[in-house]
């Protein structure tokens, strides 16, 4: 018979850098996980991604187990590694702070496919261009889609 579940913990945590201070600890302390165990399976399964962003859906049992499911980095991380800048524009509208070109938008598209709730890549490169567009950053070139 399955478990039954008592709740999911959502976090973003650095990849094999986990640790029981805040914000993990008293999220997970909260409902009763044992936080030393979460950090060095979390930290074991993520050694290859050390100091990337990863969000984390940690389902947690009534028998206060847990299973943790990791995904692929968020887009803005992804874009702002592909500027090689440090964060976005405060007025994107306004200020440009950067720019990536299509084939960059591919490659972090295709990265992000498992998470996103598309089933094209052209579609995911829309979102992609989408989410850089609102942070100031454009995207150079032709899209591949259009046909000028």
């Amino acid at each position: 018979m399955a478990k039954e579940i008592q709740t999911y913990v959502k976090l973003q945590v650095k990849g094999g850098q986990a640790n029981p201070a805040p914000p993990i600890g008293p999220a997970l302390g909260s409902k009763g996980i044992n936080i030393m165990e979460f950090c060095k399976a979390f930290n074991a399964r993520t050694q290859d991604k050390m100091g990337k962003v990863l969000p984390v859906v940690i389902t947690v049992y009534k028998d206060k187990s847990f299973d943790f499911i990791i995904k692929t980095p968020p887009a803005p991380i992804l874009i702002l590694e592909a500027a090689k800048k440090q964060k976005g524009s405060a007025e994107p509208n306004r200020n440009k702070v950067g720019s990536i070109t299509w084939d960059q938008v591919k490659t972090i598209a295709q990265e992000k496919m498992p998470d996103l709730n598309c089933f094209t890549i052209e579609s995911a490169m829309k979102m992609v261009a989408g989410t850089a567009r609102s942070m100031g950053i454009t995207v150079t070139g032709q899209a591949p889609w259009s046909n000028n």
